[in-house]
């Protein structure tokens, strides 16, 4: 447990992970977030001309009722939920339905950061967003942060994004230290570009999303924003389109309109529906850290503990689903708070 003075923990980054983390400790100690962008990670949406699109992660889907209820009882009213099934297509394009019994699939109504935002808010937590972390020092009562050029005292840290060079570059002399930098270093990532595709007439299909099974297309993930809630007006629609890590790795200097003239290409060619070639806007980004390698070894994690260090994120947890990142910093809020 911590001392009976409240103590204070930082944590790096404000996305799903980092804003488990701060509701976990939301009892235990006075939390700051330093997000080096803004809230939410790859938890990103865009708005546009009373559009609501999520172009990174696309949804949180619970894996059984106890983290369900969480998203619930936390995120409340604003909670969205996302209508239709995923079907699956092939490297021909050839479409068939997906597995039965999908279960729900969450985002918000303002967008699927007003997932990561809600927690953050039930966490009473100090949110400093543009403000990137660039140097670590272990002292002897815990760590000393600097970010955007001042120093943060705090008694434990936990780190969420996938970088090294952070520990790297860090005063911390423990040989912990450099295990943890080599297996960051092995975590690999893959890139994708996703693109959002604004259509003034609506898009008349079976399905809310289409996945790419045998990793053959150049589409791994096509969705139709107008199905959550709150989202798209009537009478539009916005296609997500996220290009596979193929597609992005054989064109590493594709400019954004390149990324979107194939997205608008593919979705025409994959839905049957010459309209969708010519959208009558788009917006793109190019996620270099979207989706995780194999997970690191996870004794990692209790052995960061010893050094008043949790470890979070989608890295740890060796996947992009976004409930698995989320599990990874109420674990690590959970253990600081319990373990000291």
């Amino acid at each position: 447990m911590f001392p009976s003075v409240t103590p204070n923990v930082c944590i790096v980054g404000a996305g799903i992970a980092g804003a488990g983390a701060a509701h976990a400790l939301r009892d235990a100690a006075d939390v700051t977030l330093l997000e080096a962008d803004t809230v939410g990670g790859r938890m990103v949406s865009g708005h546009r001309d009373g559009c609501v699109y999520d172009y990174g992660a696309n949804y949180v889907d619970p894996p059984n009722d106890r983290v369900e209820e969480r998203f619930r009882s936390v995120v409340g009213d604003d909670l969205a939920e996302t209508t239709g099934d995923v079907w699956i297509f092939d490297e021909s394009g050839a479409i068939e339905e997906g597995r039965p019994n999908q279960g729900v699939k969450f985002s918000g109504r303002d967008g699927i950061d007003q997932v990561v935002q809600a927690f953050l808010d039930a966490s009473g937590a100090t949110v400093h967003e543009h403000t990137p972390v660039e140097h670590l020092a272990r002292t002897e009562d815990g760590w000393r942060v600097t970010a955007d050029g001042d120093d943060v005292a705090c008694d434990a840290l936990v780190v969420t994004p996938p970088t090294w060079d952070l520990f790297a570059g860090a005063d911390w002399t423990a040989d912990f230290r450099d295990d943890l930098v080599a297996a960051r270093k092995r975590q690999s990532y893959r890139t994708i570009d996703s693109v959002a595709l604004h259509y003034p007439f609506d898009i008349d299909v079976p399905y809310y999303a289409l996945v790419n099974t045998d990793t053959e297309h150049a589409v791994g993930w096509l969705s139709r924003e107008s199905c959550k809630p709150g989202h798209v007006p009537d009478g539009e629609e916005i296609l997500i389109v996220q290009l596979s890590p193929a597609w992005a790795a054989g064109r590493p200097d594709a400019t954004p309109g390149e990324a979107a003239d194939a997205a608008s290409s593919y979705a025409a060619t994959l839905l049957g529906d010459d309209r969708l070639a010519d959208p009558d806007w788009w917006d793109h980004e190019r996620f270099i850290r979207a989706l995780p390698g194999d997970r690191v070894n996870p004794a990692l994690f209790e052995y960061a503990l010893e050094h008043d260090l949790g470890l979070a994120g989608d890295w740890f947890a060796g996947t992009g689903r976004t409930h698995a990142a989320l599990e990874t910093g109420l674990d690590a809020g959970r253990r600081l708070a319990r373990d000291r």
